[in-house]
């Protein structure tokens, strides 16, 4: 009995130990980037300190002509602000590869579903919300301000939702709420059936506006 529990235990840490590796990979980025903002600091405030203190010698003390040519030049302004530049863009790419790499981890390609919503109406269909299932449960209810909903007329897309499910067939249903033509309420529903595989799926939902119908269409394809 005791063999087989220990057994067990082996077999679950060699399980575990990919994440654990994932996990220290975040933490050493993470760590790098805080030495960078330190390292960057410390830069920055040495070369300040030198340059006052040199300055401070030339009114305190008499310097031979001579020895002037041995000081420390004290770096230049411009030279600072783009060693500050180079670093704080270095920051925002290891930001980039952190979000990455996040989402590696959280959202592997063999279960991940993302959802995207883009909009071409305006005179038939206002959008105040919407509604998103997957299977039939409830994956997110999103609820829009006016500022987001022009940023849609204007050719905006939203990643809606993204998350895992299992491979096999899928249902995705979407239901648009919001103010439909002659400012009354409006709500219409779209569905979509599809396969999932071992590669990443992404789904696109737009409304747009059909002038031969005088009302806004729905529709959500795989893409």
């Amino acid at each position: 009995m005791t063999t087989t529990n220990q057994g067990s235990a082996i077999h679950s840490s060699m399980a575990t130990l990919p994440i654990l590796l994932i996990n220290n990979k975040t933490l050493l980025k993470l760590c790098s980037a805080a030495f960078m903002i330190f390292a960057c600091a410390f830069w920055v405030n040495t070369a300040r300190a030198q340059e006052a203190g040199a300055q401070e010698a030339d009114t305190q003390v008499e310097t031979p002509v001579l020895a002037e040519v041995q000081e420390a030049t004290p770096v230049p302004d411009s030279d600072l602000a783009a060693e500050m530049e180079t670093l704080k863009q270095a920051l925002v790419n290891l930001n980039r590869d952190l979000f990455i790499l996040e989402e590696d981890l959280l959202f592997p390609s063999s279960t991940q579903v993302a959802v995207y919503l883009a909009m071409d109406v305006g005179e038939y269909f206002k959008l105040d919300s919407v509604e998103l299932k997957v299977d039939g449960k409830l994956a997110t209810h999103y609820l829009y301000t006016d500022r987001q909903v022009n940023a849609l007329y204007k050719g905006g897309v939203q990643r809606l939702y993204v998350g895992n499910v299992n491979q096999g067939a899928r249902e995705i249903s979407a239901f648009f709420i919001g103010t439909g033509p002659e400012n009354r309420p409006y709500k219409r529903a779209v569905t979509l059936e599809f396969d999932k595989d071992d590669e990443a799926a992404t789904v696109e939902l737009t409304i747009i506006d059909s002038t031969s119908k005088q009302q806004p269409t729905f529709t959500a394809k795989l893409l």
